[in-house]
C-alpha cells in the first residue's frame, strides 16, 4: 500500500518534469524560427538574425561544468527549482524586448536568449535522473526517460510550426507576434515551479568521486576517441540545428524560397517531427545495431542527402504535404510547392536523429571513473548548436543559402570519420578505477 500511494503522489511531478523535458526543446527551438522575425524587424543579416540561437547555446559553454558542481552542492531538486526560476526569467526578458525601443530591443532579446540557455543547461542535467528516480529506476524509469524523450521531440516540432503561423507576414513580423509562444513558456515555469516547490520526492543519488573534478577532467581528456567524441558533439548539434534554421530562413526569404512564413514552420517542423520517428525507430533496433554502424549509416545518407540539397537547382519545386496560409492568413493543410532542396534538407532529420545516442555511446565506452566528468565536458560542447549555424550563415549572407550547406556536408564527414576511425579507443592501458 506504502508504494502505491508513493507512486500516486508522485504523479504530478512526474508530469511536471515531463513538461520540462518538452520546454528544454520548446525554448530551445523558439530561437532558431525567431532569426525570421529579428532579420526582418531590425533589417539585419542571416547571422545576426541566428545570434539568439547562439547565445543560448553559447550558455552552455559557460554553465556546463558549474552546473554539475551546482548539482553536487545543492542537490536535484533544489537545481531544478534554480533552472526553472532562470528559465523564466529569461523568457520574460526576451518577452521585454518586445517593448524595448527600436535601438535596444535586439540586445535585450540577445540577453534573454542567453539567460535562457543557462536554464536550459542545468535542466539537460537534471530531466534525465530526476524521471528516472521518479519512477522507481529500472524498466519503468526508463519508460518515463523515453516518454519525456517523444515529449521533446513533439514540442520540438510544434515550435517552429507556431512561430510560422504567429508571424504572418514576414517583411512586418514583429517580437510582438511572438508574445503567444511567451505566456506558454512563462506559465508553465511558473505553474512548475510552485509545484515543485510544494512536493516532497526523492532525491537521486548523485555519486560523489574521492578524487578533485580537475583531475578527473584531465584524465578524461586523455583519451583519444573521448576527445574526438567530444568535437563530434559540438558538430553535431551544429548539424542538427544548422539544418533546420537556415532552411527556415531560405524559404521565408522571398529572394529565395519564397513561401510564407507559416509554410516554412511547418517545414521546419517536418524535419523535427522525422527526428521523432527516427527515434522511435533508433529505440526499437539499438539492441541489435551497434552504435557505430548507426552512427556510420546516418552519417553516410546525411551527406547524400546534403549534397541532393546543395546540387538540385533552387527554382525545381516539390509538393509537400505542409499546414500553409493563404493570402488572407487562412490556414489549412495540403500539398504546398516548395523548391526541391528543402525536401532533402528535412529528410535529413531521420539521420540526425540517433546520432546524439551513438556519438555519446561510443564517446565515453571504457571511460569508468571518468564518465561524470566526461559528461559535463558533452554538456559544454553543446555550444555548437548556437557557432556552427551562425557560422552557417555567415556563409548564407556571402555565398547564398545553398552554399552554406557545405558547413552541413563538413560536420556529417565528421561524424562518419569519426564511427568509423575516430571512435576506437586507443588508450586503453590508462586505468580507470
Amino acid at each position: 500500500m506504502t508504494t502505491n500511494s508513493q507512486q500516486k503522489n508522485y504523479t504530478v511531478p512526474i508530469i511536471m518534469m515531463i513538461l520540462l523535458f518538452g520546454m528544454i526543446s520548446f525554448v530551445t527551438n523558439l530561437a532558431a524560427p525567431m532569426g525570421v522575425v529579428l532579420k526582418n524587424q531590425f533589417q539585419v543579416t542571416n547571422f545576426l538574425g541566428m545570434l539568439g540561437n547562439a547565445a543560448n547555446f553559447i550558455a552552455y559553454a559557460c554553465m556546463g561544468i558549474p552546473g554539475g558542481i551546482l548539482l553536487q552542492r545543492v542537490g536535484y531538486k533544489k537545481t531544478a527549482l534554480i533552472a526553472i526560476a532562470i528559465g523564466f526569467v529569461g523568457v520574460g526578458i526576451q518577452y521585454l524586448s518586445g517593448y524595448a525601443s527600436q535601438e535596444t530591443a535586439f540586445a535585450v532579446y540577445l540577453c534573454g536568449a542567453f539567460v535562457a540557455g543557462f536554464s536550459m543547461c542545468l535542466l539537460n542535467t537534471v530531466v534525465n535522473p530526476m524521471l528516472n528516480t521518479l519512477g522507481g529506476g529500472g524498466n519503468k524509469g526508463n519508460q518515463l526517460i523515453q516518454v519525456g524523450g517523444s515529449f521533446n521531440s513533439v514540442m520540438g516540432t510544434f515550435t517552429p510550426m507556431f512561430v510560422g503561423v504567429l508571424i504572418g507576414e514576414v517583411a512586418k513580423s514583429r517580437i510582438t507576434d511572438i508574445f503567444p509562444v511567451m505566456y506558454i513558456a512563462m506559465g508553465v515555469f511558473a505553474t512548475v515551479f510552485v509545484v515543485l516547490s510544494l512536493v516532497n520526492i526523492p532525491e537521486p543519488n548523485a555519486e560523489k568521486s574521492a578524487e578533485p573534478l580537475g583531475r578527473l577532467l584531465s584524465g578524461a581528456l586523455k583519451f583519444r576517441h573521448f576527445v574526438l567524441g567530444a568535437i563530434a558533439i559540438f558538430v553535431y548539434v551544429g548539424v542538427e540545428v544548422g539544418t533546420p534554421a537556415t532552411m527556415n530562413l531560405f524559404l521565408a526569404d522571398p529572394n529565395a524560397g519564397g513561401v510564407n512564413a507559416a509554410t516554412a514552420g511547418f517545414v521546419a517542423g517536418t524535419y523535427w517531427f522525422l527526428m521523432l520517428i527516427g527515434r522511435l525507430i533508433g529505440a526499437s533496433i539499438g539492441s541489435k545495431v551497434s552504435s557505430k554502424t548507426m552512427l556510420g549509416t546516418t552519417s553516410l545518407v546525411g551527406l547524400i542527402l546534403v549534397s541532393c540539397a546543395i546540387f538540385s537547382p533552387i527554382n525545381s519545386s516539390i509538393p509537400l504535404p505542409v499546414l500553409q496560409a493563404d493570402a488572407t492568413g487562412t490556414l489549412s493543410f495540403g500539398l504546398a510547392e516548395v523548391p526541391i532542396n528543402a525536401m532533402f534538407l528535412v529528410l535529413i532529420g531521420f539521420c540526425t536523429s540517433i546520432m546524439w545516442g551513438g556519438i555519446f555511446n561510443l564517446a565515453v565506452e571504457g571511460l569508468g571513473k571518468y564518465l561524470a566528468a566526461a559528461s559535463g565536458i558533452f554538456m559544454v560542447l553543446v555550444c555548437g548548436g548556437g557557432i556552427l549555424p551562425a557560422f552557417q550563415n555567415y556563409i548564407a549572407d556571402i555565398a547564398g543559402y545553398m552554399t552554406s550547406y557545405w558547413v552541413v556536408f563538413a560536420g556529417l564527414a565528421y561524424l562518419l570519420y569519426y564511427a568509423l576511425v575516430g571512435s576506437k579507443n586507443v588508450n586503453k592501458d590508462i586505468p580507470v578505477e
